[in-house]
């Protein structure tokens, strides 16, 4: 009796806390939570826009590091005291402008003192010579001996070898003395003075006085994996000039845009990846040698693809995945998708999803298989080709229409 006592007051206490739950929330507790307030489930609000057809470019992305066309080390030929230099650091020079002068004088001086030799000697030439004439003219009225004319003529191969000699000093005078003006053998920007003027300098020094590198045009190496190397080879080979940007690390602003030069010959094979060379005009000098930048290579550009907003992509363990809204019951569904390559917008679908389709952009973290949804944009009426909405169409059932991107 006392047991049925206490089943009884049990009954009673979850009655009335029952009851006492339904006046202030108006559900029973036992209803789902769809049904707490006796209606229908509450649509989710969403964003949706239309899968479509159209263009993409498949990028291959790499690091790559920024390469100066030619570097050259600006060194003095000959020894001598730097008496000025022309140029400031960080400047552009062309070929052939004087960059740096070592004083002339010394050389100056050798060449005139080789110009006098060969003067001396080219004088004693003409005086040999008019000998031999001489000798010839009294050997033919037989006055004097062969052997006197054979010695005057050797006389004057040796004068003559004597000035040859003469003029190759005063060749290499002159070479010696242009060097004391030192030219930029490429085009190119300066880098700092490593020799201040003032100091002796000579041909055996390893600093040098200035680095000239060649930044108009400069060039990036980047490697990309091997398996992909199949999509831009056969272009390469086709002689098509593949576009390639160059992007700061942070991906986020682009820094140029120039053409793949090169591809190399092999395969590294401790890394699976091939090196590639691209060329860029820098005019803006917005490349520095050895700067690492994000490459990104337009290996090719696919037509009539099925583009979604990258918003769209969803992965689980099910791999990834969309949630597709049926247009009559408003209610997703999810569906495997294959992707193909994408941009920074948007992304090809290889398998699984048709063109025109609805897909969720926003509020999928929200939804699952069967879920109502609602569209947080106000639906338009009448045409939906002529719906506008802050610069975007928008179709009748209430759906943004794709954005066209391209």
């Amino acid at each position: 009796m006392k047991m049925k006592t206490r089943w009884a007051l049990v009954a009673a206490l979850l009655a009335a806390g029952a009851a006492t739950l339904y006046f202030f929330t108006g559900s029973s507790p036992s209803s789902p939570a769809a049904e707490q307030r006796g209606g229908p489930a509450r649509p989710v609000p969403v964003s949706a826009e239309r899968a479509r057809r159209g263009d993409i470019e498949v990028l291959i992305n790499a690091l790559g590091t920024v390469t100066a066309r030619n570097t050259v080390l600006i060194k003095p030929r000959v020894d001598g005291l730097l008496q000025r230099v022309a140029f400031q650091e960080g400047q552009q020079v062309k070929v052939g402008e004087v960059v740096a002068e070592i004083d002339a004088r010394p050389y100056r001086a050798q060449l005139e003192q080789a110009s006098g030799q060969l003067v001396r000697d080219q004088a004693l030439l003409a005086n040999a010579q008019l000998d031999v004439a001489r000798y010839r003219d009294l050997q033919a009225k037989d006055s004097i001996a062969q052997q006197q004319v054979d010695a005057q003529e050797a006389l004057v191969r040796q004068y003559q070898g004597t000035v040859q000699t003469d003029r190759g000093a005063v060749e290499n005078a002159r070479l010696q003395l242009d060097f004391t003006q030192i030219r930029a053998p490429i085009s190119g920007r300066l880098g700092l003075r490593q020799v201040d003027v003032g100091n002796m300098v000579h041909a055996s020094d390893s600093t040098g006085i200035f680095v000239l590198t060649q930044t108009r045009p400069i060039t990036v190496v980047f490697a990309i994996p091997a398996d992909q190397l199949a999509a831009v080879l056969p272009r390469v080979q086709a002689g098509e000039k593949l576009r390639v940007d160059a992007w700061d690390r942070e991906g986020k602003a682009k820094l140029a845009s120039g053409r793949l030069l090169t591809i190399d010959n092999q395969i590294d094979t401790a890394t699976g990846t091939v090196k590639l060379k691209a060329e860029f005009d820098n005019d803006d000098d917005a490349l520095f040698p050895n700067q690492f930048v994000n490459v990104r290579l337009r290996a090719e550009t696919r037509s009539g693809a099925i583009l979604v907003p990258i918003a769209a992509i969803s992965r689980g363990v099910q791999g990834t995945f969309v949630y597709v809204v049926d247009a009559e019951t408003r209610k997703v569904g999810t569906r495997s998708v294959t992707l193909g390559p994408s941009t920074a917008e948007v992304t090809a679908i290889e398998k699984g999803l048709e063109a025109g389709e609805l897909v969720v952009i926003d509020g999928a973290d929200k939804l699952r298989q069967g879920s109502l949804v609602e569209f947080s944009a106000p639906r338009s009426s009448g045409d939906p080709s002529s719906a506008q909405g802050n610069g975007r169409q928008r179709r009748a059932d209430g759906a943004p229409a794709a954005k066209n991107r391209e």
